[in-house]
């Protein structure tokens, strides 16, 4: 559709347009036609701009806010704006500098980097940033699993990086603490340093095919523990459980026309909260080469609250897409900076994981 309405607009409507928009984006007031015959290198009289003005707000383009003479683009003009006539800037060198050093600190675990890249988007874009991965799958250190309970057995996880978790599991009843240390060291044999999606098959298939030299019982507590840790084969990509960063949102309420809205506003931390409506939004991002842009109500979470998100995909060091990053705002967005920062602070993300 933008690319339709792009090639139907001829050259001097495309420049009013274009102008406006970037008059709009930069001061986030409506704009008049003397401001743009200011900008405009055509010469045009306020006249003729107030013309065009007219047939691009009859095109759906624009639109008059309140009383005001200017205008401001809608969310239609935005997205024609957006893949048709804005230019992206390269990111300043200081603040490649500021990602680059903010993130590469020695020592940090897998979480605290993800939560230090969203923060960082924050403060650099003044906006919300946001992160979605799935859960973390880091290599292993020690796995451990200790009886708490008749029928019931704690699992320790360690991970290279420092990340412990705890799962309980149910086990046989009348189970030694025999067979627990045996399902212990069976398991730290093979999972010390491989993570558990990359070695969960190869263990299955051992048990599976009664080459793993364990007793029955030690086997079931070896095959309940993976089930617990991880998805079961084939299980689908929505099933994995999701770590959600939100950093930021202070910066919704700074601007004047958030005070001046504040009904809008606390619509939006409304759906910020709504946690699952919010990653299923940023999985869509998940599919996509490049940065994504979804505008205002072109998505059902914030058809409300007028809001617009840039986020980026970010792999691992496999290629693989292991989670989406970028910033939430208004939808009068510094899009041609906001974009090339989004894209290379995923980028960092990627090569950090590696």
């Amino acid at each position: 559709m933008a690319r339709v309405l792009n090639a139907a607009l001829g050259d001097r409507p495309r420049e009013v347009f274009r102008h406006l928009v970037e008059a709009f984006l930069s001061s986030g007031e409506p704009v008049g036609s003397r401001t743009l015959s200011q900008r405009l290198p055509l010469s045009l009289s306020p006249a003729s701009i107030r013309n065009v003005m007219a047939d691009l707000e009859s095109m759906g383009l624009l639109y008059a806010p309140h009383t005001s003479a200017g205008r401001a683009p809608t969310e239609k003009g935005l997205r024609l704006f957006v893949d048709g006539l804005l230019e992206v800037g390269e990111l300043a060198p200081d603040e490649r500098i500021a990602i680059e050093g903010r993130m590469t600190g020695s020592g940090r675990g897998l979480e605290d980097l993800l939560t230090q890249a969203t923060s960082l988007l924050s403060g650099l874009s003044n906006c919300a940033g946001l992160l979605v991965s799935t859960k973390l799958d880091a290599p292993l250190k020690h796995v451990e699993f200790t009886s708490i309970a008749p029928g019931k057995a704690l699992v320790v996880m360690v991970s290279e990086d420092g990340q412990v978790e705890n799962r309980l599991i149910d086990t046989p009843a009348g189970l030694p603490g025999s067979a627990m240390i045996e399902a212990s060291n069976y398991l730290n044999a093979r999972l010390r340093g491989r993570t558990l999606e990359s070695a969960r098959a190869e263990i299955l298939a051992e048990l599976d095919g009664e080459r793993a030299e364990l007793d029955a019982l030690t086997a079931k507590i070896v095959a309940e523990g993976l089930a617990t840790l991880s998805l079961p084969a084939g299980a689908p990509r929505d099933a994995a459980e999701k770590v959600l960063i939100v950093r930021g949102t202070s910066h919704l309420l700074d601007s004047v026309e958030a005070q001046a809205d504040i009904e809008r506003v606390r619509t939006l931390f409304e759906d910020i909260e709504r946690k699952a409506d919010l990653i299923q939004l940023l999985e869509l991002a998940r599919d996509g080469d490049g940065v994504r842009i979804f505008i205002g109500s072109e998505n059902r979470l914030f058809s409300l609250s007028g809001s617009s998100i840039i986020a980026a995909p970010y792999a691992n060091s496999a290629g693989k897409v292991v989670g989406v990053i970028g910033v939430l705002g208004p939808t009068r967005l510094n899009y041609g900076r906001i974009i090339p920062m989004v894209d290379y602070t995923a980028k960092v993300v990627g090569r950090l994981l590696g």
